[in-house]
């Protein structure tokens, strides 16, 4: 399903301020040699990433799902200049592909690069989180959000990717496969937490904003 005019998705893009020489040859290389380049946040959603921690100003930042590095190099370009940005992924095969491109950005230092599950690291992080990004298995989306909303502070973020799904959310649930469930029962776990107010951002794959109150 189209969700978003390609027309307008273009124009979106042209009218986006572009990326930086760094974010350019990791989208180009991600799209070269990866399977499924499409996981990428890209240049729109990239920017919306970066500018919403600029605006922030994020002092630790946590990210479920890493895939190649390009949205937690996005994110840490908002950091404080103290910040701090914590990205897990399961899979080791991208992991010297996401360090090279750390090491390029000049942020080595900011950011904490995490290969394992995230349901056991997370419970054993002892950080405060003011944003978190959620982009990693859509069936555990309900699980990643219970365990970071204890650790986000009041007032912080948590951003959830890819919330429409292709489309597929509109999907009779008789017709919908595991990840399109998980999917959609992390929108309405979201819709009936009261201590969230969020809104879906309909940028690229559909952008959930979720503020703790």
């Amino acid at each position: 399903m189209n969700i978003i005019n390609k027309e307008i998705e273009k124009y979106v893009e042209d009218y986006t301020s572009p990326e930086d020489q760094v974010m350019m040859a990791l989208n180009r290389e991600t799209h070269l040699k990866t399977y499924y380049p499409n996981m990428l946040s890209g240049s729109v959603q990239g920017k919306i990433l970066e500018m919403f921690s600029r605006m922030i100003r994020p002092e630790r930042i946590l990210e479920i799902g890493t895939f190649t590095g390009y949205s937690a190099l996005a994110m840490a370009k908002g950091m404080a200049e103290n910040g701090k940005l914590i990205t897990i992924d399961v899979n080791e095969e991208l992991e010297g592909f996401v360090r090279k491109y750390i090491e390029e950005s000049g942020l080595t230092e900011k950011i904490e690069f995490i290969i394992g599950n995230a349901l056991e690291i997370i419970p054993e992080l002892d950080e405060t989180f003011d944003l978190v990004f959620i982009d990693a298995d859509k069936e555990q989306y309900v699980d990643y959000f219970k365990l970071v909303l204890p650790k986000v502070r009041k007032g912080g973020f948590i951003l959830a990717d890819n919330v429409f799904w292709d489309g597929a959310v509109l999907e009779d649930d008789a017709k919908s496969d595991k990840e399109t469930m998980g999917i959609k029962a992390f929108n309405q776990f979201v819709k009936n937490e009261e201590r969230v107010e969020h809104v879906i951002l309909s940028v690229r794959d559909g952008l959930m904003l979720i503020r703790k109150l």
